[in-house]
């Protein structure tokens, strides 16, 4: 999910409400961690990021490794414009899926604002380590409630563990726009979306994850168009799924970007 940059212009209230920084009703009832149909295991899998009219924009890596219950995820993109996007999040999986603690760096001309966020999931602490325009770094930490239902950096892996039938449902999310804030993400099913292997016709849920906001956030953001925008996962079923492709924004007013899984690419013999 995208960290999003605050407008300057705009008064501090304000900004805060069309970023979604006014949390769902505290009266919410919390949702429950996700349970795990299929453990993670060994992976090293190559990715590319493109616009949606196809512009190749950044090659990246998934290398997950896993020690008993616990697995390491680490998402990398390299730019073509020498940015970088960087994540680790350390998880456990018995059982339920439990976020344990999360680390994501964002730099380059991508990335209007470079930005470090680390969250511990056993401290409750949340650290935001950004840059001002004029190049002065600044540090906040937060001691934030977090719930078991935490799902910085393994969203992927949640949707692989549920249903088109056990959603609609509700994950926590800590966004950094620099300062840290808990928002809700809402995930619903929008129906199966046709895709080949070679000649084999297959099928893929696609799920939608909407980043909730509550009370006069909800009504002001759309009012000043920056409500942000779906982000939408493919998701192969059956006994093994599989990630097949997602697309969304990373930053505030940033393009659409879909990531999709590639395959090497051997130089012709001559």
């Amino acid at each position: 999910m995208a960290h999003l940059r605050e407008p300057e212009s705009m008064p501090h209230l304000l900004r805060a409400l069309c970023l979604g920084l006014v949390l769902v009703s505290s009266t919410s009832a919390r949702a429950e961690p996700v349970a795990v149909r299929e453990k993670e295991g060994l992976v090293h899998g190559f990715l590319s990021l493109h616009l949606l009219d196809g512009t190749r924009v950044a090659d990246g890596e998934l290398l997950q490794t896993v020690r008993g219950d616990l697995v390491t995820s680490r998402l990398v993109f390299h730019f073509k414009d020498g940015s970088l996007l960087d994540e680790t999040a350390v998880f456990s999986q018995r059982e339920q899926f439990r976020l344990i603690s999360d680390h994501q760096v964002q730099r380059g001309p991508t990335f209007p604002q470079p930005l470090e966020l680390t969250i511990d999931c056993a401290s409750h602490q949340v650290t935001v380590r950004y840059a001002e325009k004029n190049g002065e770094l600044k540090v906040l930490e937060e001691t934030l409630d977090l719930p078991a239902d935490l799902a910085n950096g393994i969203v992927l892996t949640l949707l692989k563990n549920v249903t088109p039938e056990q959603v609609p449902m509700s994950l926590s999310m800590v966004a950094a726009t620099p300062k840290p804030r808990l928002v809700k993400l809402a995930v619903s099913a929008a129906g199966e979306d046709r895709f080949t292997t070679g000649v084999t016709a297959r099928k893929a849920t696609h799920y939608a994850v909407k980043i909730e906001l509550g009370g006069l956030a909800g009504v002001v953001a759309p009012l000043v168009g920056k409500q942000p925008p779906d982000t939408h996962v493919w998701i192969l079923g059956g006994e093994h799924p599989a990630f097949v492709k997602s697309e969304g924004a990373m930053v505030l007013d940033g393009p659409l970007w879909r990531i999709e899984l590639v395959s090497p690419v051997w130089p012709k013999k001559k």
